[in-house]
């Protein structure tokens, strides 16, 4: 194990930010996200832990990085949902495609999906990344209410579908739409999830 090295920004040539990734891939596949500490994977790795807040500022930051993401699922959720609520259904859904068919992002998205697709401990950790970070940060925006989990989950499931039929199962002719119409057509029962549904009248006694 290496010497643990100290807080702050490192100086010179090192393999501390190497380190901290074989570190926490092997921690997360191993345990599944929600059993892995930040402090666990600074062990490992041989680093005191404010170095992985450095370089990965979360836990979530870090599980993307280990996980060879070309972008982080989570932080491109976090950076929707600080803009408006009534645009969130389109602005998910190009989000979404942006990343997935961009060359510089898509290839790891796409790997990263089929190993989801083989190796349960994959899924298992990816799983309990989303109950604890995504659903959760969506379920805040929605207003946070006992219902907003449920609706939340909703739209990931809506979005998990869209992935897959476009990216894995290429099914026709979602597979070749553009991503505005794709917008259009998927908007409506994002947001009928996000909506709170209105409250039936009460018949009477």
């Amino acid at each position: 194990m290496n010497k643990a090295r100290g807080r702050g920004r490192p100086s010179g040539t090192t393999t501390t930010r190497a380190d901290i990734l074989a570190a926490a891939r092997e921690r997360f596949l191993a345990d599944g996200y929600d059993s892995v500490t930040l402090r666990a994977v600074a062990r490992e790795a041989g680093v005191d832990v404010a170095l992985i807040s450095y370089y990965f500022g979360s836990k979530k930051g870090l599980f993307g990085a280990a996980m060879a993401l070309g972008a982080n699922p989570a932080e491109l959720l976090a950076h929707e949902l600080a803009g408006p609520l009534n645009s969130l259904p389109e602005r998910l859904v190009r989000t979404v495609l942006r990343a997935w068919d961009a060359p510089e992002t898509g290839p790891s998205l796409r790997a990263f999906l089929e190993a989801l697709v083989r190796e349960p401990h994959v899924a298992r950790g990816f799983a309990e990344m989303m109950e604890q970070e995504m659903l959760p940060s969506i379920a805040a925006r929605l207003g946070g209410d006992a219902d907003a989990v449920r609706r939340a989950s909703l739209v990931t499931s809506q979005i998990g579908g869209l992935i897959l039929t476009r990216y894995v199962l290429r099914v026709e002719p979602v597979a070749s739409m553009s991503h505005q119409e794709l917008a259009r057509r998927m908007a409506p029962g994002l947001r009928a999830a996000i909506v709170v549904p209105a409250r039936l009248p009460r018949r009477p006694a």
